[in-house]
């Protein structure tokens, strides 16, 4: 036989309901940032190899700009485009993957 429940802790909110034969599962604990960047970082190294190299392009442009070295300026914006196109194509890539592998399981 059950155990009789009182109204007040059926009611209860704060806890899950009492079911026999049954145990809910923990929470997951919530991810970090810190944590899902490494995750991420380890799934598709590739962008944030693309980011650092389209900012540096970038700052390294601007800055030969800065002092008036136009065709070395030039170059790097063109470098930056390279790198920017580098980082789209590895995000669709990590999409494309992803896509792939929840349609395996």
């Amino acid at each position: 036989m059950s155990k009789p429940v009182s109204v007040a802790s059926a009611l209860d909110l704060t806890k899950p309901p009492a079911i026999e034969g049954f145990t809910p599962v923990p929470k997951p604990s919530e991810e970090g940032f810190r944590d899902k960047f490494i995750r991420k970082t380890k799934e598709n190294p590739f962008v944030p190899i693309g980011m650092l190299g389209t900012a540096g392009a970038l700052t390294y442009g601007l800055i030969a700009f800065k002092h008036g070295k136009t065709r070395q300026s030039q170059l790097l914006m063109r470098a930056r485009i390279f790198a920017q196109g580098f980082t789209v194509a590895a995000i669709l890539v990590g999409v494309v993957t992803t896509a792939m592998k929840r349609k395996e399981k």
